[in-house]
C-alpha cells in the first residue's frame, strides 16, 4: 500500500480510483467491511481503491479540549488499513488552512484532480470543507458536475452477537449497536478490553519507547518495560491486565524480525499510579512472564491488551503486594495460555 502525506506525492499518471474519506481511528470491523467491499468493488471496475484520512483529529484542530482520545497512532492505523486491501492512502495534515477550503475546493484538488476519482463512497452524515458545509447533497451534486458516482454506506451492525449463548448479557446485547471508535473509547474508559476487542475485531494495541522508570519492579523481582508518555493509543481504564508485548524495533533503530523467538512475549500489564507507593503519575507498564534478562530500554514495542484481571489497589504492605502479583502473573498465564 502507498502511503503520501501530501498531494504532490501522488503520481501524475495515477489512474481511475474509488476514493472513501474518513477518520478511521481504530480501524474497527464496521471500518474493515467497508474498506473491504471499496476495494472489492475498485477490483471488479479496474479502480484503486483509496482512503483520504487525517492527522491529527479535526476536533483536535477547531475544540481541543472536546478532542477524543485517539484509539491509535498513526503507525497503527496506517498498518491496519493495509490490511483491508487499500491500493494506497492518502494521510492528510489537518490544519487550519486545509479547513478553509470550500466543499467544491477540497473535492477539485483532493478528490478530482489528484485522485481521478470515479467512485467516492461516504456515509449519509459525510461533511466536508469549511465550517462542514458540505453534505450528502452537495456531493452528489459536485459528482455530477466532476463526473463521480456518490455511494453511500449505511451503519455497519452486527446482525448477531460475537459469542451466541455466551452469559454475558450485557456485551450481547450492546453488540446490537453499531460498530463504532465511540462505543470502543466508552469500552475502553471502563477497562472492558475483551467487549472492546469484539468490536475491533482484534486485541486494543498502545505503542510506545521503553523508557526507564523506578526500577521498582526490579527490586521486586518483577522487572518492568514502561511505555514512554507520549505513547500512542488510547490508555483503558487503570487496573492489571492480560496481554502480549510485541517488539518492533530495537534500540539501535533496526526492525526485530518476525523470525526472533523473544518478538512477541506474554506479559502482565499494569495501568495505574502504582497507589501502594504513593506514585502520582499515571504510567503504563509491563512484566514479561518468567524473564528478568530482558533488556528492552529505547526499543519500541506494541503491547495488545487481551484481558482486564483486576483495578488497581492500594495494598498495606509490600508482601501483600507481591503475594497479588504472584497470582496476576499466574492470572496472565491462565488468559494468555489456557
Amino acid at each position: 500500500m502507498q502511503v503520501w502525506t501530501e498531494l504532490a506525492q501522488v503520481p501524475a499518471d495515477w489512474g481511475r480510483s474509488v476514493v472513501t474519506i474518513g477518520n478511521f481511528d481504530g480501524v474497527h470491523r464496521g471500518h474493515v467491511a467497508v474498506l473491504t467491499r471499496m476495494v472489492a468493488d475498485a477490483r471488479t471496475a479496474g479502480a484503486h481503491a483509496v482512503a483520504v484520512t487525517f492527522t491529527p483529529h479535526p476536533l483536535a484542530v477547531h475544540r481541543p479540549d472536546d478532542a477524543p482520545p485517539r484509539l491509535l497512532g498513526d503507525a497503527d492505523r496506517l498498518e491496519l488499513l493495509g490490511g483491508t486491501g487499500l491500493d494506497a492512502v492518502l494521510l492528510v495534515t489537518y490544519t487550519l488552512d486545509f479547513a478553509r477550503q470550500s466543499p467544491e475546493e477540497f473535492v477539485r484538488r483532493y478528490l478530482v484532480d489528484a485522485l481521478h476519482a470515479s467512485t467516492v463512497v461516504v456515509g449519509r452524515d459525510v461533511r466536508f470543507g469549511w465550517q462542514n458545509a458540505g453534505d450528502l447533497a452537495a456531493m452528489r451534486a459536485l459528482g455530477e458536475r466532476y463526473g463521480f458516482e456518490v455511494e453511500v454506506i449505511d451503519d455497519v451492525t452486527p446482525s448477531v452477537a460475537a459469542d451466541p449463548g455466551s452469559p454475558e448479557d450485557r456485551a450481547a446485547d450492546a453488540l446490537r449497536r453499531r460498530w463504532s471508535s465511540t462505543w470502543v473509547r466508552e469500552l475502553l474508559a471502563e477497562g472492558d478490553v475483551v467487549q472492546a476487542a469484539r468490536v475491533l475485531g482484534r486485541p486494543h494495541r498502545l505503542r510506545g519507547t521503553v523508557v526507564h522508570g523506578d526500577a521498582r519492579g526490579r527490586e521486586l523481582g518483577y522487572p518492568t518495560a514502561n511505555l514512554s508518555a507520549d505513547a500512542s493509543g488510547m490508555v483503558p481504564a487503570d487496573g492489571v491486565y492480560a496481554g502480549w508485548l510485541r517488539r518492533v524495533r530495537r534500540a539501535d533503530g533496526t526492525p526485530v524480525g518476525t523470525d526472533d523467538p523473544d518478538r512477541v512475549l506474554p506479559a502482565a500489564v499494569s495501568v495505574g499510579t502504582n497507589p501502594t507507593f504513593d506514585g502520582r503519575t499515571r504510567r503504563v507498564e509491563a512484566y514479561v512472564l518468567d524473564r528478568t534478562d530482558l533488556d528492552l530500554y529505547d526499543e519500541e514495542v506494541v503491547l495488545d491488551l487481551v484481558e482486564r484481571l483486576r483495578p488497581t489497589v492500594r495494598f498495606g504492605t509490600v508482601e501483600a503486594l507481591l503475594a497479588q502479583m504472584a497470582t496476576d502473573v499466574e492470572d496472565v498465564r491462565g488468559v494468555l495460555h489456557g
